[in-house]
Order: C-alpha cells, then sequence, then structure tokens
C-alpha cells in the first residue's frame, strides 16, 4: 500500500491510534464489544510479549487475562496520556515483572524433561548441540534480575525503541540503556564457550 512505505510487517498490522482511541471510550462507557475489540486487536502482541518475558505460555494466559481484567476495571481512569496498547504494554510488562520476582529460586533444567528432537535432517551430534546452547542460554536469561530481562526481551527480541521500552517500564531511556547493557554483557559472559 502506498501509505505503509517503512513501515515493517507487523506495524502494518497494528491498530491503528485513532480507531483504538474511539473503542477506549466506548469501552469506558460500557460498551462491552468495543472492550472485546481493544482485546481482539492488542491480545496476541501481549501473548507474544508476556511469553517471552515469562518463558511459560500458561503464565503468559494468565498474566495478559489479568491485565485486560486491570485495564477494564481502570478504563474510565485512562486519560489517553499514551495510546492504549502502550498503556497495555505496561500493565502487562509489570504483571510479568510481578510474577518473575515472585518465582522461587530456579530449577535446574537438568531435571526437566527435554522435547525430543525431530529424527530427520538433524545429525543426534548436532541436535545435542544446538539443545546444550538452548539450555544454556536459557540459565543464562533467567540469571538476569527480573528489571534487565524485562527490557533485555523487549529490545532484543521485541526490537521496542528505548522510548519505548522507557514509557513502557516507567524508567528513563538512559535506565533502559543501562539494563540492555548490563544484560547484554552478563549474557556474553555467560555465553563465552559457545564462541
Amino acid at each position: 500500500m502506498p501509505g505503509d512505505r517503512g513501515r515493517t510487517p507487523e506495524e502494518t498490522d497494528a491498530p491503528l491510534p485513532h480507531e483504538d482511541a474511539l473503542l477506549v471510550v466506548r469501552a469506558a462507557e460500557g460498551d462491552d464489544e468495543a472492550f472485546e475489540a481493544l482485546v481482539h486487536r492488542h491480545a496476541p502482541v501481549l501473548l507474544r510479549l508476556a511469553t517471552r518475558l515469562l518463558g511459560s505460555p500458561t503464565e503468559a494466559e494468565d498474566a495478559v487475562q489479568e491485565a485486560f481484567v486491570s485495564a477494564w476495571r481502570k478504563l474510565p481512569e485512562f486519560r489517553g496520556d499514551a495510546r492504549f496498547g502502550t498503556w497495555m504494554h505496561r500493565i502487562v510488562t509489570n504483571r510479568c515483572l510481578n510474577v518473575l520476582r515472585s518465582r522461587p529460586p530456579v530449577t535446574a533444567l537438568d531435571s526437566v524433561p527435554e522435547p525430543q528432537a525431530p529424527e530427520h535432517q538433524v545429525s543426534p551430534a548436532r541436535a545435542a548441540e544446538a539443545h546444550a546452547a538452548v539450555r544454556d542460554l536459557s540459565r543464562a536469561i533467567e540469571g538476569l534480575s527480573p528489571e534487565q530481562r524485562v527490557c533485555w526481551v523487549l529490545r532484543e527480541l521485541d526490537g521496542v525503541p528505548y522510548e519505548s521500552i522507557a514509557e513502557t517500564v516507567g524508567i528513563s531511556q538512559e535506565a533502559v540503556r543501562g539494563r540492555v547493557f548490563r544484560a547484554r554483557r552478563y549474557l556474553t559472559e555467560a555465553m563465552a564457550g559457545w564462541r
């Protein structure tokens, strides 16, 4: 489309802010269908974010569902200082941070059953090496503080700009850059054996 030049596919599919604003007004007035439309528009992106942050689809679904329930209750207080999607990102991120902070110490991944590698096109040695790398990276990511993990996932996996991360997490851009830098340094050191 001519107006979509320079936009990523995800941005092209993203809800338009003015459409969200109208739905938010209607939902705040009690229109259940308007809120349902907002949920359908934003849930897939929020679920991907929560799954990346928490590493558990079940916990991610719970966090997103709780975030939407919270948003529904607080919708009359929504002033529109930020876009609805940004507001929901912040609510989901905070829910995920609470879950990460409340988790008991990490269980060794060796105690979790390993998924079977497909038998076609993968040599056993290559499959074992790939699995070991993923296992080590998962362990390294779990070693990040919840705050570093959120910033790193948003920046490195979701490609969110620093400014948006700062707005979502509620800290300065400099603080976001610092957390991402420390997370990168930690992960580089933790994965040094794989270079």
